[in-house]
């Protein structure tokens, strides 16, 4: 065993023992001249165990983070190439490991310097998942010249981090989080701040060979972003004119619709099943289509009788059934309330994660579909109508 292999065996170790209190990578010689050294420590993240990379530059730290696994990878790449020396501190023991000139490789191990691992759990107040320090946050007026989050950006800058939470664990389960080319659409992107946020996180965290396109009715919106992503050298973010009705897409890998108005969500989730994309994000608003359609109960008609009632049952019966015909076709779905974007005290999300097709699954969904209209005296849904459509033209 040489000994690069015992120093990532002991490393190994220390992680699975819950020993690992962090690794120091040091002695840089790659190609960024302010970057002195990356700091790794364990953190968990929504009860996900992951290792916090923190790159250490002359003038700002820059945060990343990976599941365990995928660091360790990470470590293993960038040890004897980019970084010739690297502390490893654990309960157990210390480990010093330092390449020279000719490439050959030395250990040695002391005693243990740390009596405590550091406390993994991050508040989601002061773990951000994107730097403050990008430029590109201050021209979309997020932040001032010194890289400060605005008073009035403040509200904004927190949900642009929730979202950004919401996706990663979506990206982490789905079946495009080891492949490095992905399309993103965010139709709606309006100041872009969500595009911008995915754009960035991807390639810059995720690595990713990331392609995003923000779509946009109004067209000095679309202007103002792309001359952002100009400025700053964002080659694959682009912003296009137009809306779901408008847009024809190709391949979608990630398909981001937030605010789409009543049935402008039923589109939303159809373009996204149709174009295959693997995770389906919707924020829907607005929903009449239902409140219309709903024939109440005898059993609710007490309840229902106030119309604010009658509204909040539409509004639940509605992304219930979106929901379930996602999953009737093949992916696994959350609804949620999302912290909205638009200052509004209430948000509903439905993320949808494509999963393993299952026959017998698909026919339970319907079957529970059907029961729910049938309570309802619901004929069918605008989505439903779309979904025959398309199957009817295959």
């Amino acid at each position: 065993m040489t000994e690069l292999d015992q120093f990532f065996t002991r490393l190994n170790g220390c992680v699975e023992q819950d020993s690992f209190v962090k690794l120091i990578l040091g002695k840089y010689r790659g190609n960024e001249t302010d970057l002195r050294n990356i700091e790794i420590k364990p953190v968990t993240i929504r009860s996900q165990d992951f290792l916090s990379f923190i790159y250490r530059y002359q003038t700002k730290d820059i945060t990343k983070n990976f599941l365990v696994k995928d660091g360790i990878e990470i470590v293993r790449g960038l040890l004897g190439r980019d970084f010739k020396s690297a502390n490893l501190f654990s309960l157990t023991e210390d480990v010093q490991m330092e390449f020279n000139k000719k490439g050959k490789c030395m250990l040695g191990c002391s005693k243990a310097t740390c009596s405590n691992v550091p406390v993994k759990s991050h508040n989601r107040e002061k773990h951000r998942l994107m730097d403050q320090n990008r430029p590109f946050l201050t021209a979309l007026g997020i932040t001032n010249d010194e890289h400060q989050v605005l008073p009035s950006m403040s509200r904004k800058w927190k949900q642009i981090n929730v979202f950004l939470e919401i996706f990663q664990q979506a990206l982490l389960s789905s079946k495009i989080s080891k492949t490095q080319n992905i399309n993103v659409v965010d139709f709606g992107s309006g100041k872009g701040y969500l595009t911008f946020a995915v754009y960035d996180f991807l390639r810059n965290s995720q690595w990713m060979d990331a392609q995003v396109t923000g779509v946009e009715l109004r067209e000095d919106l679309v202007r103002f972003c792309n001359d952002v992503a100009i400025k700053h050298e964002m080659d694959k973010l682009h912003f296009c004119q137009g809306d779901l009705k408008s847009y024809s897409p190709g391949k979608i890998n990630v398909m981001i619709a937030l605010h789409a108005c009543d049935t402008a969500t039923d589109l939303a989730i159809h373009m996204g099943i149709r174009s295959g994309a693997e995770i389906i994000m919707c924020s829907p608003c607005c929903h009449k289509e239902l409140r219309q359609k709903i024939i109440i109960p005898p059993e609710l008609k007490p309840i229902l009788r106030f119309g604010v009632h009658l509204g909040q049952e539409a509004e639940m019966v509605t992304d219930s059934l979106r929901a379930l015909f996602l999953e009737a076709s093949g992916y696994e779905t959350k609804v949620f309330e999302f912290i909205s974007l638009e200052h509004t005290d209430k948000n509903k999300m439905i993320l949808a994660v494509k999963g393993e097709r299952s026959p017998d699954k698909k026919e339970e969904v319907l079957s529970q579909i059907n029961v729910i209209k049938d309570f309802y005296g619901i004929k069918e849904i605008n989505l439903e109508t779309m979904l025959k459509t398309a199957t009817d033209q295959q």
